[in-house]
């Protein structure tokens, strides 16, 4: 493997599969993977813990000072210490987060943040805008797409595995207000980074899926697998 630390940007719509698809491939590659959309969805926990608006700017940037949000080894999110992996993916979280993603001292600060952990180890990170703002100069770009209908039942079937119950028409109806969110919002707004691939995963397995995108690390870097 190069001895240049490598950085791989995985961006698209809610519920497209990149975070699932990400940590395979930084697993395969012996990357580190970082979930920044988790880090958002801490943030929008962390407002509602405290009572605050998840609308409201000026109270969830009021977190900001305090803020402490990590992955540990194991992947799990720790926001100021504690482990909410599973309360971020709750529907009032879900609901949410695309008012907090939106705001841009949020993501000043978040953008930060996930900069210092790219600094010095090659990574696999996921996102809205990781290949466009976060890592501008990231040597691979993947820009991970599915249909509307599609992304609504994987995330209909993930939140039943966890426990989450709504429904599937819920479900859609939230993923399809988070593009409309996503792709308007003024500070970096979600689109492909003209240099990304992209990689339509509607009628791909998780497993074919990763196979695409370690095509694509090969071609562009010459970085194999490592399993």
């Amino acid at each position: 493997m190069s001895e240049k630390n490598i950085a791989i940007a995985i961006d698209g719509p809610a519920a497209a599969g990149k975070s699932t698809v990400a940590k395979k491939v930084a697993e395969r590659l012996g990357f580190i993977y970082i979930d920044t959309g988790a880090m958002y969805r801490a943030v929008t926990l962390a407002c509602i813990k405290k009572g605050l608006d998840p609308k409201d700017e000026a109270q969830a940037a009021s977190l900001l000072p305090s803020l402490s949000i990590e992955f540990d080894e194991e992947g799990k999110t720790l926001l100021w210490g504690e482990d909410v992996s599973c309360y971020i993916r709750q529907p009032i979280v879900s609901g949410n987060v695309s008012y907090i993603a939106a705001m841009k001292p949020i993501r000043l600060a978040l953008v930060e943040m996930q900069r210092k952990m790219a600094d010095s180890k090659s990574v696999v990170m996921d996102g809205r805008d990781i290949g466009t703002y976060v890592l501008p100069n990231a040597e691979v770009k993947i820009f991970q797409i599915a249909s509307v209908e599609t992304r609504a039942v994987r995330r209909y079937e993930e939140n039943l595995e966890k426990g989450i119950h709504t429904s599937l028409q819920e479900v859609e109806e939230d993923v399809r207000k988070r593009d409309y969110i996503d792709s308007h919002r003024e500070f970096a707004p979600l689109k492909p980074a003209s240099d990304s691939v992209l990689i339509d995963t509607s009628f791909l397995s998780i497993e074919e899926s990763v196979e695409a995108v370690l095509k694509v690390v090969k071609d562009k870097t010459g970085v194999v697998p490592l399993c």
